[in-house]
């Protein structure tokens, strides 16, 4: 029977064992750095809660001043300069949303 594989008998070819070393280095690679060069839990901020003054209302959009000494901008804002309120925000990050009424 000619052209029948046998099992335990199949050989890679020259060119496809060079083909799998490639790809296996390639995704070693791939690992090395997404775990060690830039992990993914650095996309991920943790969520900081934090009562603030509204220092400037500017056409709908707030500023504040945060314990972080980051700037942080609120927009879709109607409160007054002045108000007190509970801001939400990624840490280190420039904008925050109001929480609660």
């Amino acid at each position: 029977m000619v052209g029948m594989a046998v099992p335990g008998r199949m050989k890679l070819s020259s060119s496809q064992q060079q083909g799998l070393v490639f790809g296996g280095a390639f995704l070693v690679a791939g690992i090395v750095l997404s775990t060690m060069i830039f992990p993914f839990w650095h996309l991920i901020r943790e969520d900081v809660f934090e009562d603030v003054v509204i220092l400037n209302n500017d056409d709908g959009t707030c500023y504040v001043e945060t314990t972080d000494a980051v700037p942080k901008i609120i927009e879709n804002c109607s409160l007054s300069a002045g108000d007190s309120v509970t801001i939400k925000f990624g840490k280190d990050l420039a904008w925050a949303t109001i929480v609660g009424p």
